[in-house]
């Protein structure tokens, strides 16, 4: 039987600060334009839960009826999509995306730092 990941993406974004879906995991990265987002995020002080879309084909396609958006990586910041790589660091260079923290996580987001996986798993 084929498992629908659609609520459990969603309660990984809603449940999360920023939630970035990637190809890998920060530990292991698979794709250059998903370490570029997470790289961006690591320097804004970004506290990041990552989920690889590689276990299954199924949480990519799930993602992208979710979000519109149809490459990876996606960031999300409470529960609203960024964008991807380009974005991201684009923001980061601006100083948009750390505004962007500090205006939806509060003034201390960056004390935590914190960086985790989720496996969404079947």
């Amino acid at each position: 039987m084929t498992v629908s990941y659609g609520d459990r993406i969603k309660d990984v974004i809603e449940g999360s600060d920023v939630t970035l879906f990637m190809k890998g995991t920060p530990a292991f990265v698979m794709c250059g334009n998903s370490d570029r987002a997470l790289q961006a995020l690591r320097r804004a002080g970004a506290p990041v839960t990552a989920v690889d879309v590689l276990t299954d084909p199924q949480i990519r396609q799930e993602l992208s009826a979710i979000s519109g958006w149809p490459t990876i990586p996606q960031v999300f910041v409470k529960g609203e999509l960024v964008g991807g790589a380009d974005i991201v660091e684009e923001l980061e260079q601006s100083g948009e995306l750390a505004q962007t923290l500090r205006e939806k996580l509060g003034d201390d987001y960056a004390s935590s730092r914190d960086e985790k996986t989720v496996a969404l798993g079947g």
